[in-house]
């Protein structure tokens, strides 16, 4: 089952009365469990995409699938529903709310679902704080934690719903290097203990360095696509889609690298 699949998607906004179209058919199709990223220079669509795919935006024509099933068409309410249950958000800011502690952030977007009982909720957020090991701090507000704390809490809200997907916009642009880093180690570990799809849209070269696919999105359509297998960068013909054999890939070199990063090894990819 393909997680996410975008079929001659297209979208077009109004700047007064000239249109602008942000991304032009674009077709992907990736498999749960992968750690993607979106990568782009500014205004390339690589945000227009990352909100189509969470259900923020709706195209303006082509279809987008969730887990096979059609989001198209989908009423405002529905695709709010369909959010709540099915796709976790982690922001650039952070997004926590001051008021609230740590443990209430997490048990927000719960609140509005009828099928959880309180001692459900209660469990799900202790056991997430405790995954992104914040469970000494559950009643800190944001202003008590630090900026690597405060995106460790936006992370375990992400993951509250157990979503079909997490969507980061961003997420190490308002840390500092070594807290970026031990972010994308916690996300990449989450990764691959929970099998959590991710998708991020970056500039940053240490999301992409710990990405096993990548999307290159210049001028609204889609330039590249790459598949790391054994720690190098291949170029994908078409699709993110497992269904290519191994002998479709063609191997980047290192003068026409899809991203800043052709190799590389890290400690989780061995």
């Amino acid at each position: 089952m393909k997680v996410v699949r975008i079929v001659d998607v297209c979208k077009d906004y109004l700047l007064g009365e000239q249109k602008v179209q942000a991304l032009r058919n674009i077709n992907l199709e990736f498999e749960a469990g992968v750690f993607l990223a979106i990568a782009g220079p500014s205004g390339s669509g690589k945000t227009t995409l990352l909100n189509l795919i969470g259900c923020i935006d709706t195209p303006t024509s082509g279809k987008i699938y969730i887990n096979d099933r059609d989001v198209s068409g989908r009423t405002p309410d529905q695709l709010a529903d369909l959010r709540a249950r099915k796709i976790g958000f982690i922001f650039q800011t952070f997004n926590l709310l001051p008021v609230l502690s740590a443990a209430e952030n997490v048990e927000y977007p719960l609140l509005h679902r009828r099928d959880l009982s309180s001692a459900q909720r209660q469990e799900r957020v202790a056991h997430f704080l405790d995954v992104v090991g914040l469970s000494n701090y559950t009643r800190n507000r944001p202003n008590q934690l630090s900026g690597g704390q405060r995106q460790r809490v936006a992370i375990a809200r992400a993951l509250a719903i157990q979503p079909a997907i997490v969507l980061a916009d961003e997420p190490t642009a308002n840390l500092d290097h070594k807290t970026g880093e031990e972010i994308l180690l916690l996300m990449k570990r989450i990764n691959r203990k929970l099998g959590t799809t991710f998708i991020f849209s970056t500039h940053d070269k240490r999301v992409i360095a710990r990405a096993d696919r990548m999307i290159r999105i210049e001028d609204g359509q889609i330039a590249k696509l790459g598949k790391r297998l054994r720690s190098r960068w291949f170029l994908v013909p078409n699709q993110l889609s497992e269904a290519h054999r191994s002998s479709d890939y063609k191997p980047v070199q290192p003068g026409e690298a899809p991203v800043a990063v052709v190799e590389g090894r890290h400690a989780d990819q061995d």
